[in-house]
């Protein structure tokens, strides 16, 4: 429940020239790399502990009674992190490595990271609405809603772009709708999870917004975003004085040669 099982049918991506940063050397970029690591850190861990690791189970899940009431506010990051079944975690490492990476090598690090767990914590708040008004004891694991944003803004960038779907080519646009559609119905009792395609929402709009990153370097602060607005606003504003200035002498010239 709540995981892309759509993604166990990837069967390959197309070999034109836009497959090459999925198939490509090069290595992993240190995001997508670190949060393989993680991912793989925390699965091996609750693995092995097995029966006693429901501690850090219970540490680390979404528990949103939890954190209201006990204020254990770092679970809406730390459970895109936590995954106990073996399909889950495969299907959603796979796709934060076929896609992310691209992502990553497009923003730079420190973008893709901020976008990562934007999508990851912004869903974790819906995920917590969705439980306390159907399911208060409710608790929800694993990086879907960070890894439905990464399919989004891949959507959103590269519409038309064919995955080999199975046996048959599908655009990219089409294939997250058809993701989003498959989860939906396979997460029909489970609130919590189906709140979790919000982060679609915030992977779509967060590349379609106007201060979108646009490739690597540093993104600027809202306050800096506010005074290049100003500064432009100002030299709007000393334009207009200098074409009303301008006009006014043109007519005194009209009047002395009248």
């Amino acid at each position: 429940m709540g995981v892309i099982l759509c993604a166990g049918f990837y069967m390959s991506i197309g070999t034109r020239s836009y497959a090459r940063s999925y198939l490509g050397g090069g290595g992993l970029p240190p995001a997508v790399k670190g949060l393989l690591i993680a991912n793989t850190a925390v699965f091996l861990a609750l693995l092995v502990l097995r029966g006693s690791g429901a501690g850090l189970l219970n540490v680390l899940a979404l528990v949103p009674r939890m954190v209201i009431h006990s204020l254990t506010v770092w679970q809406i990051a730390t459970y895109m992190f936590v995954h106990t079944g073996v399909l889950q975690f495969v299907f959603n490492m796979l796709q934060i490595w076929m896609f992310g990476r691209e992502l990553e090598d497009m923003w730079g690090t420190t973008r893709f990271l901020q976008f990562y767990f934007l999508c990851g914590c912004g869903a974790a708040v819906f995920v917590m609405l969705a439980i306390l008004a159907f399911d208060p004891s409710g608790a929800v694991i694993g990086s879907s809603g960070a890894v439905y944003g990464i399919l989004a803004a891949s959507a959103a960038l590269f519409p038309e772009r064919e995955i080999i779907f199975i046996m048959f080519p599908l655009k990219m646009k089409y294939l997250v709708l058809l993701i989003a559609g498959i989860d939906l119905l396979l997460s029909l009792g489970s609130p919590g999870q189906m709140a979790l395609l919000t982060g679609l929402l915030f992977g779509y709009f967060y590349v379609k917004s106007p201060s979108r990153p646009r490739g690597r370097g540093r993104r600027p602060s809202p306050l800096e975003s506010l005074k290049a607005q100003y500064q432009a606003w100002k030299i709007k504003r000393a334009k207009r004085k200098f074409q009303v200035y301008l006009r006014k002498q043109n007519s005194r010239r009209d009047d002395i040669i009248n």
